[in-house]
């Protein structure tokens, strides 16, 4: 009987221990449960970070700094509209009647704009760590914008009719150009309007009657001036650097030439007030200003902001240092002022 009841005892302790492994899983399975809901829970309830830029700049350079940015900070929802400045403009004066501007930051090639809108007190004061590394012959000393890119235009030319590039702009007041020159309309295209500016301040209007006198003619837009040269339309054209370098890299019967006083007409990037997108905001002007991002800027055929990110060679750029160097100095802020009236002006005098 002793035998049989130590039998059972030791059943029972087994029963017994078995129970309490099952609980113990059982807890455990429980407690894994709960913590792999709650990190659910987190993960709904956190709010992903958000971007919406605003730019002017063309689809393939804005998307190529979204992927680049997104590498980096691959939480963010990025978000961007392009348009050309003008309308990037209304779009925002229409949104600021509504009460609330939709973008986070905006990044154009109108720099008064940006002289405008930080007047108007709706752009966010902020001096990323990387802006001590600019190469620019504009800069906010409040800052309130930051330029991230420098745009430059030379003399884009068919090569089939001009033998000789320009080298100055006295060469565009010869035979060889006459009749066949061409500048984009500044009612249209706003690097025109601030390249029209630019020479009327440095060389006169007497400059622009001349360029009409050998028959200089007012285009469309930036792009279509290139195209009506490289068609044979116009003989040589003022003409953006990246447009006018990428038809060439495509086989366009054309060349590009800069003048030793150039026109550089950086490109600022802003965030506005009073974004709920803050911290993300800062975190693309950061990105655009290092060298990551100047690096995918330089690629697209155009000049960085920084020295210490190289240029694309053979292909007609000039280094960032040496366009500010070269760069004819114009009074952005009364440009706003005079902007009707400069476009008016050119306008009757290129119609006439």
């Amino acid at each position: 009987m002793r035998a049989l009841g130590l039998v059972f005892k030791r059943m029972i302790l087994r029963v017994i221990k078995e129970e309490n492994k099952v609980k113990k899983r059982t807890l455990m399975i429980f407690v894994i449960l709960a913590m792999m809901l709650n990190l659910v829970t987190l993960t709904i309830a956190a709010p992903k970070e958000k971007l919406m830029v605003y730019t002017s700049m063309k689809e393939h350079l804005i998307g190529q700094l979204r992927d680049g940015f997104l590498t980096k900070y691959p939480g963010v929802q990025f978000d961007y509209y392009s348009a050309g400045a003008g309308k990037l403009m209304a779009k925002i004066a229409t949104e600021r009647q509504a009460g609330k501007i939709a973008a986070d930051v905006i990044w154009t090639s109108e720099i008064p704009d940006f002289y405008q809108m930080k007047a108007e007190g709706i752009l966010e004061k902020y001096v990323s760590p990387e802006a001590s590394k600019i190469v620019s012959p504009v800069k906010d000393k409040d800052g309130y914008f930051t330029p991230a890119r420098l745009g430059t235009l030379g003399i884009a030319y068919n090569t089939n009719k001009i033998k000789n590039p320009p080298t100055k702009w006295e060469d565009l007041l010869g035979r060889e150009f006459e009749g066949g020159f061409g500048i984009a309309n500044p009612a249209l295209s706003g690097t025109a309007m601030v390249s029209v500016a630019m020479i009327v301040e440095n060389l006169g209007w007497d400059y622009i009657e001349k360029l009409r006198a050998n028959g200089a003619k007012m285009g469309q837009g930036s792009g279509q001036v290139v195209d009506d040269t490289a068609m044979g339309d116009l003989k040589a054209c003022i003409a953006v650097d990246y447009i006018t370098i990428s038809k060439i890299e495509k086989g366009a019967t054309l060349g590009f030439a800069y003048t030793s006083q150039m026109l550089v007409i950086p490109s600022p990037l802003a965030i506005f007030k009073g974004t709920p997108n803050l911290g993300t905001a800062k975190k693309f002007v950061d990105f655009m200003l290092s060298k990551e991002g100047q690096t995918i800027i330089a690629n697209s055929l155009t000049l960085p902001i920084r020295q210490d990110v190289p240029i694309v060679k053979n292909v007609g750029l000039v280094t960032p240092e040496e366009a500010v160097k070269r760069a004819m100095p114009i009074d952005y802020e009364q440009l706003i002022i005079n902007k009707p009236a400069i476009i008016d002006k050119f306008t009757a005098i290129m119609t006439k």
